[in-house]
Parts: structure tokens; sequence; C-alpha cells
């Protein structure tokens, strides 16, 4: 049993990634260096290795039994079938799971062994084999995907197609056509935590060995879809599945546009042409493990929110209703804007300011569709909160990201305004937080009438600040203690980003400093959770960047102990990585929100962080690679080189295009112009080694 354990705990070392060595080079593809497994192991990330293209409606993947959260675990050695849909890592018990498919030889038990020794995975393609040596490959587009089986031995084969199979609540499951050739079903499940409801379309067709398999749907009294065949040894059936918001045909419309006839090899090509388009977006002079880890998470970053118009441009809206995007654009759903307002939305504004703008256009058309804090009965797919949505505006158009129309977003920020949650702590700090947005965008467009409104309204929670976590008590170490959602009293003491002068100024410049240095030396910092995650960079803010950078650096490189689960703190730590590229890819009860851990790690190896989002600059710390670039479109690349050693002692200089910062911070307008970030390291000219120290 421990042999066991060890070999799952054991960090990853895809083939591409070992057989380059330990030395540094730029990835050529980095979405084979992507290592989707990492994780998927328990509740280390509540990740999957699906098939996804970028920002991909479908997600065709492997379920398992047991299952975690995204319907696989890597622990797992039973196979159930292979999924079309899942969210990543979004808590409760996920949600997705849509049309299961599974094929297996007659008589053969419901659940196949996996033959874990054959899985592979990168970026946009999953392999494995299973049963009797059934060899199943996956690849995907963004609204389309494709399941090849390859038969080791002649015999009878039985396929079946689950609608009912779902990761939330099952609502409705209904075929819409009764024959292989041309396979159609229209679902509905619950959201993530099952709070409303989602609704979503799917046409497949089947063939063998290339040609299209014209064979009625037999039903059995659950509603599943079955089929059984005669096969010869090397026989591939072959099953494409398109999956739309609008109705079934228009799912076949999308299976036709994105799949064609062409063969599953140029598909998977081009799917991971696509991600290496994506990932070079930001390219590092580091080992292969550390880009293989690097790039594992942009490509998490990368697959939310969903692209969900059909190419023809039609998509259903949150209010149930065919809406239209025109030629160029995209229109997106399925929402974790709690998690990752703070870090994901940020880093899409630097790294892919045109997909920005259709994300902020999607944010302002889902106001006008009446949306709601998690989701409404009619999402177009799954989904989980909206809460910060008017952060994330302000903070697209700060960036420069201004094509959508910011009196409407306006306008329904304060609608929305009087429905906010205000009655625990930390609703009032995040209802605060929304109220200051709402100041911010209307002074930033001329209304000086909700600018101060709303200016004065944001600053109401200072008061329930100043007696609840001013002077903390007894309970400020306690999970949920008076009412807090998720988190402890110290944990939401630092969450008001948007006050961090006033706050400063309250406690005092050094009390502020002993108190925030007491939170880590306490062991008080929950990095499992997204409430404080920006308290690393406090110290940078405060002018301090080498304590932040001790910091994030131990986060990002050392085993530390984790405290606290999202219910209560633990009776002993959990001692490990907060990373990994392993598995168990991240520390115990973290999930990864829907990119929003992944973009923390992007930023904080990068040595930038969005402190405060709606606020256009970033808070600067040592960076763990030699060089990093961000090829910003449209201008010079942003090049990142930090000298000497990220285990210093310290930053010396920090300077953009030869010219010194004067504070520890850059603006985001500044740095999309493109130019070198240089920082130089007080022990700089005793280590000037082309190597990172990350993962050492």
């Amino acid at each position: 049993m421990m042999r066991r354990i060890a070999w799952l705990l054991a960090p990853l070392c895809a083939a591409p990634v070992c057989a380059a060595g330990h030395g540094p080079a730029l990835a050529r593809e980095p979405g084979r260096l992507v290592d989707p497994f990492v994780g998927t192991l328990a509740d280390f990330g509540q990740l999957n290795p699906a098939a996804v293209a970028p920002y991909g409606m479908v997600q065709l993947g492997p379920d398992t039994s047991p299952a975690n959260h995204a319907g696989y675990d890597y622990a797992a050695d039973r196979l159930i079938g292979f999924s079309h849909s899942r969210g990543g890592g979004v808590g409760c018990g996920g949600a997705g799971g849509d049309m299961l498919v599974m094929l297996e030889y007659a008589g053969a038990a419901r659940a196949a062994r996996i033959d874990k020794r054959s899985e592979r995975a990168h970026a946009g393609y999953y392999s494995v084999r299973y049963g009797s040596g059934i060899v199943a490959e996956l690849t995907a587009t963004r609204g389309s995907g494709i399941i090849r089986f390859t038969l080791p031995r002649a015999g009878r084969v039985t396929l079946s197609a689950d609608p009912n199979h779902s990761y939330s609540k099952r609502l409705s499951a209904r075929w819409e056509s009764g024959n292989w050739n041309d396979l159609r079903a229209s679902l509905s499940a619950g959201t993530v935590c099952d709070v409303g409801a989602y609704h979503i379309h799917s046409a497949s067709e089947l063939s063998r060995n290339g040609r299209r398999v014209d064979a009625p749907v037999l039903l059995d009294a659950s509603g599943r879809a079955s089929l059984e065949l005669r096969v010869d040894a090397g026989d591939i059936i072959e099953l494409r599945t398109g999956l739309s918001s609008v109705d079934a045909e228009a799912a076949a419309r999308v299976r036709a546009a994105e799949l064609g006839g062409r063969r599953f090899d140029i598909v998977a090509r081009e799917t991971l042409r696509n991600w290496n388009h994506e990932l070079h977006r930001v390219r590092i002079d580091a080992s292969r493990e550390e880009q293989a880890l690097f790039y594992t998470a942009l490509f998490r970053v990368m697959q939310s929110p969903v692209a969900i118009a059909d190419p023809d441009g039609r998509f259903r809206g949150s209010d149930g209703r065919i809406h239209y995007v025109p030629a160029g654009r995209q229109r997106y759903t399925g929402w974790a804007l709690w998690d990752n307002y703070r870090t994901q939305m940020p880093l899409l504004a630097l790294l892919d300011p045109a997909r920005a703008a259709d994300i902020a256009r999607s944010l302002v058309s889902l106001y006008a569709e009446g949306k709601q804090r998690w989701a409404t009965k009619q999402e177009p797919f799954l989904s989980v909160r909206t809460e910060h949505a008017g952060v994330a505006l302000l903070d697209f158009r700060r960036k420069g990201i201004d094509g959508f129309d910011a009196r409407a977003a306006l306008d329904h920020m304060i609608a929305e305004s009087p429905t906010l949650a205000r009655r625990t702590p930390d609703e009032q700090i995040e209802a605060a937080y929304d109220d200051w947005a709402i100041a911010q965008l209307a002074g930033d467009i001329g209304d000086a009438g909700a600018a101060r409104r709303f200016g004065a309204q944001a600053l109401g929670y200072r008061s329930m600040w100043r007696s609840v976590f001013e002077d903390l008590g007894a309970d400020a170490d306690v999970v949920k203690a008076r009412g807090l959602y998720q988190g402890t009293l110290w944990q939401y003491r630092w969450a008001p980003v948007f006050d961090l002068p006033w706050l400063a100024r309250t406690l005092g410049p050094d009390r502020f400093d002993a108190e925030l240095d007491a939170f880590f030396a306490r062991g008080l910092f929950n990095m499992t959770n997204q409430p404080d995650i920006h308290a690393p960079f406090l110290h940078a803010w405060r002018g301090r960047p080498d304590k932040s950078e001790a910091i994030v650096r131990q986060i990002l490189t050392q085993p530390i102990d984790h405290h606290y689960t999202n219910a209560a703190k633990r009776a002993a730590p959990w001692h490990g990585r907060s990373f990994n590229l392993a598995p168990q890819g991240f520390a115990d009860g973290m999930d990864d929100d829907a990119g929003a851990m992944t973009a923390w790690y992007v930023f904080s190896v990068l040595g930038l962080y969005p402190l405060v989002p709606g606020e256009p600059w970033y808070v600067l710390s040592t960076p763990a690679y030699r060089e990093a670039r961000i090829l910003v479109p449209g201008a010079k690349a942003i090049t990142i080189r930090r000298t000497g050693s990220r285990g210093g002692s310290g930053i010396e200089n920090i300077s953009f295009d030869h010219a010194p910062l004067r504070s520890n911070r850059v603006e985001h307008r500044r740095l999309v112009e493109g130019g070198l970030l240089l920082f130089e390291t007080i022990a700089s000219q005793a280590a000037d080694s082309r190597t990172s120290e990350t993962g050492r």
C-alpha cells in the first residue's frame, strides 16, 4: 500500500520533459509540456485531464470510479466512460459530465480496469488503454470532440451513450433523434452547487473505419442509448460530437463546421497548435521541469471563461433567448468571478487584451440578461459565481480595454448594489469593494454625482472594520467566526485592498508592518483559499519587496504547513507543496477555482502582482526566472529579467527601460508599451546563473 501511495504522489515526468534534461531552453511546443494530470488526485486541485481547446466549451475526458469533483481521480483504477463537459476546480460536487460514452466488449464489467501506465495527455489530447485492451483517444475543438476507439481483437462490442450522467443534479434529458449516424439530445442540469441550471444540446455521429454507421438507437429503462457491433482486430470506432447552447440542430452544425471530415490526428494537431499559440504569449528561460509547471498553470488559466458562440455567431444568453455576436467576436460564459476576478481576469487583460474585450462585453450583456450572484435558471453552460463583475469591468477599462459600453455597465452596477449581501463582516467588505468600483467607474466617465454617492457608500464599511478587525479578539483565528463565509478574521482583516492606505494609517505604519509579520510568522495565512492570497505582496506594497520575495519563494518552492480547510482549522497542519508538478498538484483542499490559483502562480513567478484589481498597476517582487518575455499584441515584448540569485538578500534596483522606478510598482500602461523590466539583486555579483531556483 505504501508503495502505491508513493507512486501516486511522485512528481510526474512525461517523456518530452524528462528526455530534454535539466538545462534551460525555450519550449518550441509548450502545449506538449503541459501536464493535464497535475491536480487530478483526490482534493488536491479538483482538476481533470480532459482534452480541451483554449477556452473550449467541450472538455472531453475520462470518468472514473471513484471520482472527484471533475469526474476523474488519478488514484482510481476503474473507468466508467468518457463525458463531454466539466468545470475545473470549482468546488461542491462540480458540474458537467454530460453525455457519458463507453465502449467495451460484450459481457465485460460495467466499470473497466484502467491500465495506468498507458495514460498519456498533453494540451488538447488524452489517451488510455482499458478493459480488454481497448485504446481510447480524445481530442476537442471549441465546441466539438472526438473519441477514437481502437479495438485489439475481433468480437462483439457494446457502445453506450448515457444522457443522464451528471456531476450535479440532472434535471432533464431528451433524445431528439434515434439513429447513430446523427444522434441528438437536449440536456439540462444544475450548475455548480446546484444553484441555477444550464441547458445544452448535443449531436453525435458514429463511424467505423471511416464509414458512418447507420443503425437505430436502442434505449434501456434508464434512457441510455446502446448499440452492438461485430468488430475485427484493429477496427477503429469513432464518435464525433458537437455541443451548442442553441438547439440540437445547431449542435450538428457546430460538429460539421469545427470537425468536418478531418481525421482525428489532424484535429488533435490543430488544437495543439492553437494551444502553442496561446501559451507562447509568455516565454520563459527556465529548466524543462519549471517550464512544464509554468505552462501547465497557464493552460488552466486559459480554460475559462468558456467561448459559447457557435461558428455562425449564435448562442443562448442567461435569459434563455438566442443572441448573436458579429464575425470576429465571441461570447463568454461559465463564470467563477468571486475567485478569479483577483488574478485570472487581470492576467487575461495583460496577456490577451482582445479576448478580454470580448469578456468585458459578455459581462455587460450578462447584466442585461438578468445576472444573478451565482446563476440563473437559464444558463447556456455550467457556471459558478458572478460577484465582482463590476470590479473586473473597471479593471479592464483602466487597462485600456474599452470596447464595451461603460455607461451601460455603470447603470447595471448601480442597479445591482442594493441587492448585495451586507450582513456579515466579509459581506460588508465585499459589497464595499463593488461600491468602490461603481464610484471609480462613475468618476472615470464623468458622472460626478454617482462617484460621490457610491464613494461615500463604499467607505461605510470602515466603522465595522474598526470594531471587528482593528483589535482582534479570541475568535480571530476561528474559521467562519461571526458568520464569515470561509476564512478567519485574521485572513479577512487584509481584504479591503481598495482602501489599503486607510488601513495602514488606521493601524499605524509600524503596527501594520509588525502585525503583517506576525500573520505569516504564526501560520495564520491560508494559501488554499482566495480571501488573503494577496497578503504576501502587502510587504512589497509597503516598500519591503525582500519580505514579499521570501514569503512567495517559500510558497512556490518549499513544503509548508497548511493549517486551514474552508470549514475549520486543522488539528494538525497538512504539510506539503502548494504547487507541484504531480497529480498531488496543489495543497490539500486547495481548488484551482477556474484559474484563480494558477493565475496567482503565473503572476508570482513573473514578479508582478495585481494587488488592487481596478487600479492599473502591479506591485513588484523578485521574479523566479532569469528571463521571461511577454508578447504583447501590437507592441514590443515586455522582457522581465533578473540578475543574480532569486534567493539573494534583496532587490538592489528595479528599472524599466534603463530608468529606475521610483516606487516598487509599475503602471500597466507603461508596462504594455514594451521594454525591459530589470531586477538587480544584491547578490548579483556572486550568482549570475542561467537557471532559476524555483523547484530546487
